[in-house]
């Protein structure tokens, strides 16, 4: 490799061939196919002077001058630098000698970097360019930052306003709509709103901050995170979040598009989670959303008598319509304290469609805003669940391995530590086809499926995927989905088929399949005592009352 070598009285090599590096903050030229690669740095720029010294003898000659070239000069390679220390005074001249070669040999200099020199430009230029991206980019983020900070508009005033209670509360013109707003201070001090919103039209959004006993306004705008899974609709989950002023514990805010305004024209939505609250339960079912007149009774309370079964203690469920005697129902789950109902009245504002995907029908958003619920569903639980249960009224997950669902997830965390996610594959279990057992009479005058006759689960199709549903941490997630997290702090983690399965009772997909080609699967019916005295209990008390 060619090396040039730069130091005080000579250039040249040490004895035996070996070339001396150059001082610190000197150049190190390397050379490229244009130079010879015997060629050291020293008889390269020789070669270059004894060429532009004939030039210079040319034109003083046509000029009428004369040139005398040293008689002692060399070609560097000739000469040897003297051995032994550096005498006392060398950096002054060190330096005096870089000043001076820059003077006399910069057109050799830039020859050679022309020459020799070019890749180290170019990767000289690259970093020079990320450097600059990335100082552009934090400078950026800094004053993105800076212009979503907090800042006070009004002091000395009461705070006032309509306190919402909708469960779905519409912004005017703005095509936005509020859900619930929540506190999170996981990564910094935000409320942020779960909300729904147009994802081409949606405006610039404020929160309006009023902090007792202060008085004092605060105004802060929002960032709009919509979520990524829409499915073609044009409204779909969004996350507004908002900086809290640090100074203050506001337990409401508002939402305006505009900074300026009257905060007393506008609704005031209670800030949830602000105190941190012990785990009241271990485990909540979120079900969204309950619609289409739902009446599916006998199914919906053996899926309630199984949940409770399996360790669950709450479960929330987002209801748009459903019908009198489901009502009946619910109100007896109610005043169990089993069950929290949350209206949805979401077809009051959208046009709702009961597919998952859009089909080209004008209909605004999918399956009755199930994925907005369904992050609803975990933050309003973040604080008092220690797991959240993400499934529909007809699944059940059933453990394989384990009697319950604490112990399926207590083995869970120790196999899978730093996961916060873990999902269940769904296999279904054609409500057409049916065992003699379990034909218990006094159900057959209820509607609805009979679980327990239904033990014949499909067997998986090939190059299809299973769909799969979750038991998360809350305090991990960020962002759900129906099959899966969008964004999570922990890691997710797909639970084997021999460890548990969702059973899914529900009309055929594997429509033309024999009886002959289904899997006989009666793990439900481990539980079928206490659910059949359970599911008893229940309907002795909801028949009745829906008698009278």
């Amino acid at each position: 490799m060619l090396r040039g070598t730069w130091e005080s009285g000579g250039r040249g090599e040490r004895p035996g061939g070996e070339v001396r590096s150059p001082p610190r903050g000197f150049l190190r030229p390397r050379p490229t196919r244009r130079c010879s690669p015997n060629e050291t740095l020293g008889a390269a720029l020789w070669r270059r002077r004894s060429a532009t010294v004939g030039v210079d003898a040319v034109d003083s000659k046509a000029r009428g001058g004369t040139t005398t070239a040293r008689s002692d000069e060399q070609p560097p390679q000739a000469r040897t630098a003297l051995p032994g220390p550096r005498r006392a005074g060398a950096l002054p001249e060190m330096r005096q000698h870089k000043v001076q070669g820059q003077r006399n040999l910069h057109p050799h200099l830039d020859t050679y970097k022309m020459l020799c020199a070019g890749k180290k430009s170019y990767f000289a230029a690259a970093v020079c360019i990320i450097t600059v991206t990335s100082m552009l980019a934090v400078s950026y983020l800094r004053l993105q930052r800076l212009s979503h900070q907090p800042k006070v508009i009004q002091e000395g005033r009461r705070c006032r306003g309509k306190i919402a209670n909708s469960t779905i509360t519409a912004l005017k013109g703005n095509k936005t709509f509020i859900i619930s707003p929540y506190f999170d201070e996981r990564e910094s001090k935000v409320t942020r709103l779960i909300g729904i919103v147009h994802h081409e039209d949606v405006k610039q959004l404020y929160c309006w901050f009023c902090c007792q006993p202060n008085g004092k306004i605060y105004v802060s705008k929002a960032k709009i995170d919509v979520h990524s899974d829409r499915f073609g609709f044009p409204y779909g989950a969004a996350d507004i979040v908002c900086l809290e002023p640090e100074n203050c514990n506001p337990t409401h805010v508002s939402v305006h598009q505009s900074p300026h305004g009257n905060i007393d024209q506008l609704p005031r939505f209670e800030i949830k989670n602000r105190k941190a609250e012990t785990f009241s339960v271990d485990f909540t079912v979120c079900i969204s959303a309950m619609f289409g007149n739902y009446n599916n009774v006998l199914q919906f309370i053996q899926s309630m008598e199984m949940y409770k079964i399996l360790g669950a203690q709450k479960v929330v469920i987002y209801k748009n319509n459903c019908s009198h005697l489901m009502e009946k129902v619910l109100k007896f789950y109610v005043e169990e304290g089993t069950v929290e109902i949350i209206p949805w009245p979401i077809n009051s504002h959208l046009r709702v469609s009961s597919k998952w995907h859009f089909m080209q029908d004008g209909t605004h958003i999918g399956y009755y805003g199930q994925i907005t619920a369904l992050n609803d569903c975990i933050y309003r639980n973040m604080e008092r669940s220690k797991f959240v249960v993400l499934n529909d009224a007809d699944e059940i997950i059933l453990p394989l391995k384990h009697p319950n669902w604490k112990t399926m997830m207590n083995s869970l965390q120790e196999q899978n530590p730093g996961t916060s996610v873990f999902l269940f594959e769904n296999h279904i279990f054609p409500e057409t086809v049916s065992s003699r057992m379990f034909n218990i009479s006094s159900w057959n005058t209820v509607p609805g499926v009979n679980i327990l006759q239904h033990v014949y689960r499909e067997p998986d199709r090939k190059d299809v995927i299973n769909p799969r549903k979750m038991i998360v941490d809350p305090r991990k997630v960020i962002q759900t989905s129906v099959h899966s997290v969008l964004r999570a702090y922990g890691n997710s983690a797909n639970v084997p088929m021999d460890v548990a399965l969702i059973y899914h009772c529900r009309k055929a997909l594997q429509r033309d399949l024999p009886r002959e080609s289904l899997i006989r699967d009666t793990t439900l019916w481990r539980y079928n005592s206490s659910l059949i005295m359970n599911v008893n209990k229940v309907l002795s008390q909801t028949m009745l009352q829906a008698q009278e």
